[in-house]
């Protein structure tokens, strides 16, 4: 029976999966040591670098480390880690696609070949071979190479189970065996068999079928053909198929169709459902008057609702909760982003405000910022902190300096990791968060616009004053 040992590589308490030179290794320090290739330093040859040199801990080949297990597979000769029969991954790879391809005759389906290929030929092979080992990935290549599941999207839509049917349609679609469609497109579409399959009125199921392939789907498409369709296309669209159904099913409740539908019967429905859902309505009723599936009706204006603008008042007393309220590092720099001094001059306020004044030791006198003014700058910035533990010996060193500190898919812009840390300052209140110690130190703030200002935020202490 195997005993826990303590792995040479990591110091980890586990059951060791080999004996190499340097003591018992364990199963994460032998994939990651299986996985290491480069020029030997010893022999400066390009092989697999396995062991270490004991003078310095470099990474050396497996001959130079005197390794006595051989890590050469038994068909290819190429080093790496060894599955069943000693064969490497890629030619392990290639077995099982060959077995699960097969249309009956010992040979591969001529159609899947370019699947084949395309997955044999892929850069990482362990890859490729985790996905075969999936609970649903093997039977659907299994009756893609019998036949039973046809090459068409409308063949994917009716799979059971979604996540593994849309990988592997956009690995057809990859290598050219279905015609390429938005990934949002492909959802929605999927999505649709779906609710129509949940529709018990038969008329209502034709009207929906038809507003959705004649209204829905070609909107989406036209949007594909210039850019990607996000999410929120996609989430709109099924908004507006949902709301649609629902109008359907509530005239049949009262036994009406959309045909017989009057306009005081549309007024009834606007006053019991909320704004949202009128807004997703119209595009259906303008859909069936166009079609001269209903009467002519007065639909209801589109509205839009807006939150007022903040008020000088209020954007002051914004300012004076950031500097007097104890809030974390983390929430300072976000209610009190850097803006360019060209654009200070739009929201500057002109009042003399008195901020809030907690107890404490100093006073703090915050001054607006003017047209002339540099960008503003946070006194104390968080110290950005690496996200890569500490190379461990036989391990490369990640280089992460050049990598940004909060990356974004906007330019000149940054993010946080967390959406939701905002989400108290939002509401106004939320729970006690910890404090800031700096904050402490500023009891009283005021906002004043004299003669003598030059525009900045300053903190006035006993020991001085300090720009912000």
């Amino acid at each position: 029976m195997s005993v826990k040992r303590t792995c040479t590589r990591c110091q980890r308490l586990s059951y060791p999966a080999g004996w190499w030179p340097d003591g018992p290794v364990c199963r994460t320090c032998v994939d990651r040591g299986l996985r290491l290739r480069g020029t030997c330093p010893a022999c400066g040859q390009p092989r697999l670098l396995p062991g270490l040199r004991p003078e310095d801990g470099e990474p050396i080949c497996s001959t130079c480390a005197g390794f006595k297990p051989c890590y050469c597979c038994s068909r290819c000769g190429e080093e790496g880690k060894l599955h069943a029969r000693r064969l490497c991954t890629g030619c392990t790879l290639t077995d099982r696609l060959t077995e699960l391809l097969d249309d009956g005759t010992g040979q591969i389906r001529p159609t899947l070949l370019p699947l084949f290929h395309s997955l044999v030929s892929m850069k990482n092979p362990l890859t490729g071979l985790t996905w075969l080992y999936e609970k649903y990935s093997p039977d659907m290549l299994r009756d893609l190479a019998d036949g039973s599941i046809e090459l068409t999207h409308e063949a994917f839509h009716q799979l059971p189970h979604g996540q593994a049917a849309s990988h592997l349609r956009e690995l057809l679609m990859a290598c050219g065996l279905l015609p390429k469609i938005d990934k949002q497109i492909c959802l929605l579409e999927r999505w649709l068999v779906h609710h129509l399959d949940d529709i018990t009125n038969p008329d209502n199921v034709q009207i929906i079928r038809r507003f959705a392939t004649w209204e829905i789907l070609p909107r989406l498409r036209r949007i594909a053909e210039t850019k990607l369709v996000t999410p929120s296309n996609r989430s709109h669209a099924g908004q507006q198929i949902i709301h649609a159904t629902r109008f359907l099913t509530w005239l049949a409740d009262r036994d009406l169709n959309l045909a017989g539908c009057r306009q005081a019967h549309l007024d009834t429905w606007v006053t019991e459902h909320p704004a949202h859902e009128r807004n997703s309505l119209r595009a259906f009723l303008q859909w069936s008057q166009r079609n001269e599936l209903a009467r002519p009706l007065k639909l209801m204006p589109h509205t839009a609702r807006r939150a007022a603008p903040l008020t000088s008042q209020q954007r002051l007393a914004l300012l004076g909760e950031v500097l007097a309220r104890s809030q974390p590092v983390r929430h300072r720099p976000a209610r009190l982003p850097r803006q360019p001094a060209k654009h200070a001059h739009r929201h500057q306020p002109r009042l003399d405000v008195a901020l809030p004044r907690p107890t404490g030791r100093t006073a703090v006198t915050a001054r607006v910022a003017r047209r002339t003014d540099p960008p503003t700058r946070h006194p104390n910035p968080p110290r950005p902190r690496s996200r890569h533990p500490p190379a461990r010996p036989g391990q490369p060193r990640p280089d992460h300096r050049r990598r940004p500190r909060l990356p974004s898919r906007h330019h000149g812009q940054t993010r946080h990791r967390d959406r939701n840390h905002l989400q108290p300052l939002r509401c106004g209140g939320g729970p006690a968060v910890e404090p800031f110690r700096t904050v402490s130190a500023f009891p009283q703030a005021r906002v004043g616009s004299g003669q003598g200002s030059r525009g900045v935020v300053s903190v006035r202490s006993r020991s001085g004053a300090a720009r912000l």
